[in-house]
């Protein structure tokens, strides 16, 4: 890509292909006809497995406010205990809502790229990427991506490799366990003078089923919730039902 052709791009996309030519990188940013906020709907519009996304996810250290971000597969979901234990002295690690993340990665959420940041972020690399010869990130922008490969993307970053994943014995025990939850809640919807909200205080997406790992429901769903009516809620429920029954089989 050369330097008039990096400047038809978004101004995002301009830093993170500015930086892949500076270094050498064979492949520069593309842009997709549609948005790839999440792992899966960046799997599905290039065609390869959720587990190539290389997704990165945005921490921010209470000690100093600091930018953490997290660089890890697309199927994978990140132990916070890990890398508080790698990078935090005392304070843990908060969450980075939207204006931290674009404050100090210069990217808006869905498109944050691992490299180019608008301030020194510090950047972890979980191993679980090791695990395939090519991969894709976000190029700054959600119609934005490039590949690269995972022993690249280490360079490119100069981060360290390190176990950030949650172990799979725990994502099960954490699923029968919001499983278990949210059936002591199904068991009322016929009989209570309210239809109960599934929610269970557990509120994070799926990045692979696009489902919230506490009530299995999607953003439009969980969005929906409070105007819908009776049969509405009902409906909503009656999906939930067959949602966990498929996730137990």
């Amino acid at each position: 890509m050369c330097g008039a052709e990096i400047l038809t791009l978004p101004e995002g996309v301009q830093r993170v292909a500015a930086v892949l030519l500076a270094s050498g990188h064979a492949h520069a940013p593309v842009m997709l006809n549609d948005a790839a906020r999440t792992a899966q709907q960046a799997a599905d519009a290039l065609g390869v497995s959720v587990g190539q996304i290389a997704k990165s996810i945005v921490f921010r250290r209470k000690q100093d406010d600091a930018a953490v971000l997290v660089v890890t597969s697309g199927d994978q979901r990140v132990d916070e205990k890990k890398v508080e234990a790698l990078v935090c002295d005392g304070k843990r690690l908060g969450r980075a809502d939207a204006a931290f993340v674009k404050a100090s990665t210069g990217f808006s959420i869905g498109g944050v790229a691992p490299l180019a940041h608008a301030t020194p972020v510090l950047v972890l690399i979980d191993q679980s990427l090791f695990r395939f010869d090519e991969l894709w990130a976000a190029a700054g922008h959600p119609h934005a991506v490039f590949r690269l490969s995972p022993q690249a993307l280490q360079r490119l970053t100069d981060a360290p490799v390190v176990d950030l994943a949650v172990d799979t014995d725990e994502q099960q025990q954490a699923l029968a366990r919001a499983i278990s939850l949210v059936t002591l809640r199904l068991r009322t919807v016929d009989t209570a003078a309210d239809i109960p909200s599934p929610c269970i205080s557990i509120c994070r997406m799926n990045a692979r089923t696009d489902l919230c790992e506490g009530c299995f429901r999607t953003r439009n769903e969980i969005a929906g919730w409070s105007s819908a009516n009776d049969d509405g809620k009902r409906a909503a429920w009656r999906l939930i039902a067959q949602r966990m029954q498929a996730l137990q089989a």
